[in-house]
């Protein structure tokens, strides 16, 4: 069996869950959320990350969220063939935290994180001014419940 092959069951769900939720959690408290064993949970914990369906674990810290105050999502139309030109640009934009190709109506999603309204405007401004950008449209981000 390949990699690709093995599926994640009901208990790796939910330690993945669990982990989502506090990822500085221990195994006894993983153990008793879980309502099994830390021998379980520690080696479900080492074969996710020996197969790679964890990864690794992060932090977000106070200046992560302060750092932009003002976030949103910009969903961006292309006319013919000038996404990679059009994502090249994008990559130069410090505002911008990441660019996501997509399918169906828009061609590209931009996350964008600023210290104002008035800087958001600016960016979304420069981005529809972009050659080749045919429609967009902006979804600010009014509050984060879960960040994975």
């Amino acid at each position: 069996m390949t990699k690709v092959d093995i599926k994640l069951d009901e208990i790796d769900d939910r330690l993945i869950a669990a982990l989502r939720h506090d990822a500085r959690a221990s195994l006894s408290d993983l153990a008793a959320r879980l309502e099994m064993s830390r021998t379980t949970v520690r080696s479900r914990l080492a074969r996710l990350q020996q197969r790679g369906e964890i990864v690794g674990f992060s932090v977000i810290t106070r200046a992560d969220v302060a750092r932009d105050p003002v976030r949103g999502l910009m969903m961006i139309g292309i006319e013919g063939r000038g996404a990679e030109r059009i994502k090249r640009q994008l990559g130069g934009m410090a505002e911008l935290r990441a660019v996501h190709s997509t399918n169906g109506r828009w061609d590209l999603i931009v996350e964008i994180g600023t210290a104002t309204l008035l800087e958001l405007d600016r960016v979304l401004d420069r981005i529809r001014k972009l050659e080749g950008v045919v429609a967009s449209e902006t979804s600010l981000l009014l509050s984060t419940q879960k960040s994975v």
